[in-house]
């Protein structure tokens, strides 16, 4: 296949990165930084070309005429747009897949009726797929904010059923006990299944006698509708984020606050006078002030120590930083903070601040979702991208697919890739069932623990030729 990534950032770099490993593809990234072109073709197995992506000259010489796939990755919305509308008119690229932040393109001309359906606005554009990294953020931070004690909340089929990392602690029940204990607590009614721990960055292929230990970061299903209940008897802990405190009234911020402002008590800071007077006319009940997160004396008056969570999401990482680590050290019960540089995430992961957010991972997995081979319909990275999370949907018959109509324990699955979860139409079956016989329209939920086994789950999730004829 061949791809063309337009921009040389962090994630342009990384599904760059992905699709060149893949022997089949012959990638090109386009980028107005040598520089940047320069590393990573001293990397990788890559063309680059320096440029604006959004010349149609520029586009035929990266080789546009005969490209299977556009992804437009630039850090500039109009740049993406006008690129892809380019591609489609005057190259006729079948693939047009564009990187949008600005939220009005998303939802004006939005219809009801299919969250995945593209806008009005951005159909103009003739893109076949946006990526959204905002909407993405929102949504991930409010899933977090919703259950105390998850340091992620990843859905998946539509969000019947999720996957939920957390860590154990000294006085949660679950520490000391095995996994067949903690099967025969939960009982058939809430049933779940613990798909990894890391202990101590090492992962544990979990079994039957497994123990868990304090410390311990557990990545588990759930059937979403279950998902409080399992909670509380995993972790006895049923507390509910009451007290919210928002640092950034940027678009991540407001549409966070916007969404939340219902289900929670939220104060939002915001250092720019005209934003925060916006953002007071536009969110009902949330408390907007005026001010720095940085500041020590505003966290103090406005009761920090109380606040159940704080989340840091301004534009800036050492802002976000030095406003998580105070926000903790005054007394804050938990803090988010959003960190865009892979560095900094690595430096911080384990120390005061609780839970680090990476857009980029995020946006990634996106992405992915939409390159790899196969049906796949969503991937999450775990560990800072070393594991991954993929839903798949299952095709074809007995003849046509190498899953349809066979055991789950007859399938010969790719090494350190196991499967979490099958969801059947409003059905979820936990992945330790191996006697389920896989069918047609089946999402499975697969853990893979070393990403380049991927390659080789595509291949099998992937339906032969006869499928189509």
């Amino acid at each position: 296949m061949k791809i063309l990534i337009l921009g040389c950032g962090q994630v342009g770099s990384a599904i760059a990165e992905e699709l060149a490993a893949m022997p089949s593809n012959d990638v090109t990234i386009v980028d107005t930084d040598e520089q940047a072109l320069k590393n990573i073709a001293s990397r990788l197995d890559v063309q680059t070309l320096v440029g604006n992506a959004a010349s149609p000259v520029l586009l035929e010489q990266a080789g546009a005429p005969d490209t299977d796939m556009l992804l437009a990755l630039t850090r500039s919305d109009e740049t993406n747009l006008v690129a892809c509308k380019l591609a489609a008119t005057l190259f006729n690229i079948p693939q047009r897949i564009a990187r949008v932040r600005n939220s009005a393109y998303q939802e004006y001309g939005e219809t009801d009726q299919d969250p995945d359906t593209l806008s009005a606005s951005l159909k103009a554009f003739d893109i076949t797929d946006s990526i959204h990294p905002e909407h993405l953020l929102t949504e991930h931070v409010a899933g977090l904010l919703s259950y105390v004690r998850a340091l992620q909340v990843l859905p998946f089929a539509h969000d019947k059923v999720r996957m939920v990392v957390a860590e154990a602690k000294a006085d949660d029940w679950l520490v000391g006990k095995s996994l067949v204990q903690i099967n025969a607590q939960l009982g058939e009614t809430l049933d779940c299944q613990i798909s990894a721990i890391y202990r101590n960055t090492r992962l544990i292929v979990p079994q039957p006698e497994t123990v868990i230990e304090e410390g311990d970061e557990i990545a588990f299903m759930v059937d979403s509708k279950h998902m409080a209940a399992v909670m509380y008897v995993l972790f006895e802990y049923n507390q509910s984020n009451h007290r919210v405190m928002i640092a950034g009234g940027g678009n991540v911020g407001f549409r966070l606050a916007k969404k939340m402002e219902h289900k929670f008590n939220i104060k939002i800071i915001e250092e720019d006078a005209q934003r925060a007077e916006w953002l007071a006319e536009q969110l009902d009940n949330t408390l907007v002030l005026y001010g720095s997160a940085t500041d020590e004396s505003l966290l103090t008056r406005e009761y920090i120590n109380e606040i159940d969570v704080f989340c840091a999401l301004t534009n800036d990482d050492e802002n976000n930083i030095m406003a998580g680590l105070l926000a903790k050290n005054l007394g804050a019960k938990r803090v988010i903070s959003v960190i865009n540089r892979a560095r900094y995430v690595d430096l911080l992961t384990g120390n005061q601040l609780d839970i680090i957010v990476s857009p980029h991972q995020i946006t990634i997995g996106s992405v992915l979702a939409h390159v790899r081979r196969g049906d796949i319909a969503a991937i999450y990275p775990l560990r800072r991208g070393a594991a991954e999370v993929i839903e798949a949907v299952v095709h074809g018959d007995r003849a046509t697919s190498s899953l349809v109509g066979r055991r789950v324990d007859e399938v010969k699955w790719p090494s350190t890739c196991h499967i979490a979860a099958i969801v059947r139409g409003d059905e979820v079956i936990m992945g330790r069932h191996h006697d389920q016989i896989l069918a047609d329209g089946d999402r499975l939920v697969l853990f893979v623990s070393r990403r380049r086994v991927s390659r080789e789950l595509e291949k099998l999730i992937q339906v032969k030729m006869g499928f189509f004829g």
